[in-house]
């Protein structure tokens, strides 16, 4: 069992929802990943979502794309974001990492480092799963083995327009959990529609069976204690990314978990 499916587990059994904050990797210094990650965990974090960055994002919009665009002009790119995740787990092997962003830099580090160089080595890592945006379900069944066999899970998107034959393709190959886009739009974008968010959950579930996260406008504890009430996890990044921007290096963590705690407890309330 993968470390995601045994922390949602063991919230299930706690009656708890999955607090997931989303951080770009390198960002806003190109050290400061692995001590926020930990200061996130500390305020109640129980999955990290690490973005990876990426020069032309389709489904971010202007503070996520602005935070990457920063993380790349600091000389962070998939390997210097593996690294982080290994330094992160020399003091922490519970909290499970998932790495978020595009094709492009995974099928890159394979053709630099050998084919299935990334599963190798993000696995080494410690990375717990994978959502890479631009990946269809269709053409991922041989990926996910590949990432399965090695403890890892491979993470979708569904959205407000994602059709029942959308639904079922992301059932037949998701593992850990499915991120549910609340918004027509990019991340950080409009606001968020908890009664859109009530009525679908139910037709997703239909055909998924894992736990499904809600992700994209959610900005504070209210939101997320309304979508907490129907969904396995709450995701959490534009804002955060917000939070953190421009705080001196010292200050960073402590913003964060200062931004993250309210929201731990008004899903645990």
């Amino acid at each position: 069992m993968s470390r995601i499916a045994t922390t949602f587990a063991k919230l299930k059994a706690e009656g708890r929802k999955a607090l997931i904050p989303y951080v770009t990797a390198g960002f806003p210094y190109a050290d400061i990943t692995p001590a926020l990650m930990h200061g996130m965990v500390a305020a109640g974090a129980d999955v990290i979502e690490l973005g990876v960055p990426f020069s032309d994002p389709s489904a971010d919009g202007p503070v996520i794309q602005k935070a990457g665009d920063r993380a790349l002009a600091l000389g962070i790119g998939l390997a210097q974001v593996l690294a982080m995740v290994r330094e992160f787990r020399a003091t922490d092997s519970a909290t499970p990492v998932v790495l978020m962003g595009y094709a492009n830099p995974v099928e890159r580090y394979d053709q630099q480092h050998g084919a299935d160089a990334f599963v190798r080595d993000a696995a080494a890592a410690g990375v717990d799963g994978v959502l890479i945006v631009d990946y269809p379900p269709e053409e991922c069944a041989e990926f996910a083995a590949k990432l399965r066999a090695s403890d890892m899970d491979l993470i979708f998107l569904l959205a407000p327009t994602s059709t029942e034959q959308r639904m079922q393709q992301v059932a037949d190959v998701a593992s850990g959990y499915v991120y549910y886009v609340s918004l027509r739009g990019v991340t950080g974008s409009g606001a968020l529609n908890t009664a859109e968010v009530e009525a679908t959950l139910p037709r997703i579930r239909q055909h998924v069976k894992i736990p499904v996260g809600v992700g994209f406008g959610i900005r504070d504890a209210d939101t997320a204690r309304a979508v907490g009430r129907v969904a396995d996890a709450v995701v959490i990044g534009s804002r955060l990314i917000q939070v953190i921007d421009e705080q001196p290096h010292e200050k960073v963590v402590a913003a964060a978990a200062d931004f993250l705690q309210p929201i731990r407890a008004a899903l645990d309330a």
